[in-house]
């Protein structure tokens, strides 16, 4: 009975100890970090850049936005109001002829995230470069963090990736756009 009982006591440490084990390793994977603060969204920004930095523009600058201006947090976002908007980081390139834009919104407890991925998806200008347009654009979220890029479509795909492998694939719905206008150029020869 005393040895039955042993074998019992070692199979429920050694079970105990597994699933112990398991929950540590699942915790620390993934989701390299929570997204709280504008410093956490900057963090993560300069991950997905730096992993896939032989296939992204340079010189990226990753950027703080007042959010108590209407005018910015419209001019970035595509949203109408910053009354959601508890912060707002962006990355641009510092200057070039690219067009390339990822946009990270935590937005206020109780916020509509589907109605302000929309608003983001129907209002954001894709051509507020000179002479060149964004191919396509991503608007998702995970959580209160709305994420959005939007460029060519090799880059838009490769930074999207980037931020699903952040937050362990835990996204909402993807909302997505394709740019099918394209500027025809007066040709300065006639």
């Amino acid at each position: 009975m005393k040895k039955q009982t042993l074998i019992i006591s070692i199979v429920s440490v050694l079970i105990i100890s597994l699933i112990v084990i398991l929950v540590l390793v699942n915790n620390n994977s993934g989701n390299k970090g929570s997204i709280e603060t504008s410093r956490d969204a900057k963090s993560m920004l300069k991950s997905i850049f730096k992993e896939n930095e032989n296939d992204l523009p340079n010189s990226l600058e990753i950027t703080e936005i007042n959010v108590s201006s209407v005018e910015e947090v419209s001019a970035f976002t595509g949203l109408k109001s910053n009354s959601d908007v508890e912060f707002l980081v962006v990355a641009e390139p510092m200057m070039s002829s690219q067009a390339f834009s990822t946009v990270v919104v935590k937005a206020k407890d109780n916020a509509d995230i589907e109605s302000m991925k929309q608003e983001m998806l129907d209002n954001i200008d894709t051509r507020k470069w000179i002479c060149v347009s964004a191919d396509k654009l991503y608007v998702t979220n995970n959580g209160n963090i709305i994420f959005l890029v939007m460029t060519e479509e090799d880059w838009a795909d490769i930074v999207l990736n980037g931020f699903k492998k952040y937050v362990n694939n835990d996204i909402g719905k993807v909302l997505e756009k394709n740019s099918s206008e394209k500027i025809d150029f007066p040709d300065s020869a006639n």
